[in-house]
């Protein structure tokens, strides 16, 4: 870790812990920082907060005192997921402090360079991709950020030696001032977290904060394929790097129908790859690209390539029972998703679908449908999603109680060859926490069909 003074003596407010607040509040602190914690859970139900209080640190737990800002804080480190209408984050930035997450301070303090990786999709495929790869490669990856592992946590330990490989949301990106990867990614854009930006152009905006700050000496690794990506590249001052599905070409990385090239070269054949699906193409190439630029051999990356399987809730191979190969997309909670895993299969599909009802149209999944030979639907738009597949032409469909009890109804419409795939094109609010545990409640009761 750097030993960075910028922030001793200074008054900063950490304003929501979860983890990612509680390695800011223990970083600062570190660097002499006077520290104060604000967080709506109660002081008594909060051991989060009872511990950075047995360490020193001011808290101040149960609500939001309207005059919090009058203690003459001079920045303030927010949790990513608040967004900036609250009235807190208002008044600060009325006020003209600094307002950041904690990915600027894991920048700050880092000895070792960033890989940074942004985008709609396939952003956690990539960046775990990249870490496996520079991994079997020996170039000492560490992993962070939006994955689950607080940046700021991990860069306190890092050295130069290192590299962050870190997955970065719109939400993290828009609290970041100097942040400068090395090596920075964009995988595409698409309409998302419109609630919490606004409008499109202030998310698309977020997320070219990953290559703002980079000059001549870094490398930006682009979509050349989406226009509105290839408008923002022409906007950075980095190296750039595309990457293109539709062919083989002299710059970048690029694919054709059996071969990857870089700079224009075959370097490994399609067949080589165990990952299936053309959205994840887009994110090998973007994940060799940046390992071949960190010095990652491509005999590294053929290894990776040869065994990955997929991150988990991801497009997930679970196992092969009776013939079907049986996946687990829990991870698609919009349509956008669920169609990307539909286009990935040349085999017959039992689809597993469903989940919390936005009111949102399945309609840009229709065209996908046509290889989905049964549907057994869940959760509150059960009976939409039925009534979406039969308009499709698909007359085998179920309403299911839950995802285990769909588990049962798509064993028995399925048939040797098949592909049963949960995608549910929905959010698992209606009966879950979170979209991992109805993913691991998939696995666990595909795991014990006879």
């Amino acid at each position: 870790m750097i030993e960075y003074a910028g922030l001793e003596f200074k008054k900063v407010l950490v304003l929501g812990l979860a983890k990612s607040g509680v390695a800011a509040a223990e970083l600062l602190h570190k660097l002499g920082a006077f520290v104060t914690v604000n967080d709506a859970k109660p002081f008594d139900a909060n051991p989060e907060a009872q511990g950075l209080l047995a360490k020193g640190i001011t808290v101040i737990c149960g609500r939001h005192p309207e005059d919090l800002l009058d203690e003459g804080f001079e920045l303030i480190v927010k949790n990513p997921g608040i967004p900036y209408s609250n009235p807190i984050i208002a008044d600060a930035i009325a006020r003209g402090l600094q307002v950041i997450t904690e990915m600027e301070l894991a920048y700050l303090v880092s000895e070792a360079p960033f890989i940074g990786i942004t985008g709609s999709n396939g952003k956690t495929t990539t960046t775990t991709l990249i870490f496996e790869m520079l991994n079997a490669g020996e170039r000492k990856p560490l992993i962070a950020g939006n994955i689950g592992t607080v940046a700021c946590g991990v860069a306190a330990e890092a050295t130069a030696d290192n590299v962050i490989v870190t997955e970065l949301s719109s939400f993290q990106l828009m609290g970041t001032l100097t942040f400068k990867p090395r090596i920075a990614i964009l995988t595409n854009l698409y309409d998302a977290h419109l609630d919490y930006h606004g409008t499109f152009e202030n998310y698309v905006e977020a997320k070219f904060g990953v290559t703002r700050n980079q000059t001549a000496e870094d490398y930006f690794i682009y979509n050349v394929d989406q226009e509105i990506v290839r408008n923002y590249a022409a906007k950075s001052n980095a190296q750039l790097v595309p990457f293109t599905t539709k062919g083989q070409t002299a710059e970048g990385i690029s694919a054709d129908a059996t071969t990857i090239y870089w700079q224009g070269d075959a370097i490994l054949q399609r067949s080589e790859i165990a990952l299936p699906g053309q959205h994840n193409l887009e994110n090998i190439l973007c994940a060799v690209a940046a390992s071949l630029l960190h010095g990652c051999s491509i005999e590294a990356i053929k290894q990776v390539l040869a065994h990955f399987g997929g991150v988990r809730h991801r497009t997930q191979f679970v196992r092969e029972w009776k013939g079907r190969k049986i996946y687990n997309d829990s991870k698609a909670t919009n349509c956008l998703a669920t169609k990307s895993a539909l286009a990935a299969f040349n085999h017959p599909i039992v689809l597993l679908a469903g989940g919390l009802d936005r009111g949102h149209s399945f309609e840009e999944l229709r065209e996908e449908m046509s290889n989905v030979k049964a549907v057994v639907a869940f959760g509150e738009t059960g009976l939409r999603f039925i009534e979406f597949a039969k308009s499709c032409g698909i007359t085998d469909t179920i309403r299911a109680i839950d995802v285990e009890d769909a588990v049962g109804y798509a064993a028995k419409l399925s048939a040797e060859g098949d592909i049963i795939l949960l995608s549910p094109a929905c959010a698992s609010w209606d009966q879950h926490g979170s979209f991992e545990i109805r993913g691991d409640l998939f696995i666990e009761r595909v795991m014990k069909l006879s």
